[in-house]
């Protein structure tokens, strides 16, 4: 898993629909998630830090979790099938631990509001991240590239002899 961070919400230039965009700590994979208006509308709330005069649907969940005393542990973005993400709040009161089904733009609205982390999952960011840093991708694979040009086979038979000699010691 990967722990992931807010970027923003965006526009889509065709659709007009708003994405929630997630950036890994390293900068170099966001994660675009299609949400709906009152969600995103929740995510710019919170990533304002804006208190609303009364509690919206979101600010009421956090204030049921603190009078129950449920800690919101962290969010996990665990899936993504015919083009739709699935989430799930692992919660906590006490001792016990359960793992809610949740859709992630509310996962995420919550997370916000809470201070969870958000952890997604490598398959997730394989199948539906897109590169944010390619110069550092570019940098990287060449760095890979040259390091197995100098490498020879040999180099891989010490390497594994000196593991066994070191394992039966």
């Amino acid at each position: 898993m990967i722990e992931m961070k807010v970027a923003g919400i965006a526009l889509d230039a065709a659709t007009r629909s708003p994405i929630v965009l997630l950036r890994d700590a390293s900068d170099r994979r966001a994660l675009p998630i299609y949400i709906g208006q009152d969600q995103a509308r929740a995510i710019i709330s919170a990533l304002e830090n804006h208190t609303p005069p009364r509690p919206l649907t979101h600010d009421l969940m956090v204030n049921i979790m603190d009078e129950w005393d449920l800690k919101l542990e962290r969010v996990i973005i665990h899936s993504l099938q015919d083009n739709t993400f699935y989430a799930m709040l692992t919660m906590r009161r006490g001792e016990i631990k359960k793992e809610i089904d949740a859709r992630p733009s509310d996962a995420i609205a919550l997370a916000l509001r809470t201070h969870s982390p958000i952890w997604v999952m490598e398959e997730v960011i394989a199948d539906a991240s897109i590169p944010v840093d390619r110069e550092a991708d570019e940098a990287e694979l060449q760095a890979f590239r040259d390091f197995l040009s100098k490498i020879s086979p040999e180099d891989f038979i010490k390497r594994g002899q000196s593991s066994s000699e070191n394992s039966s010691s």
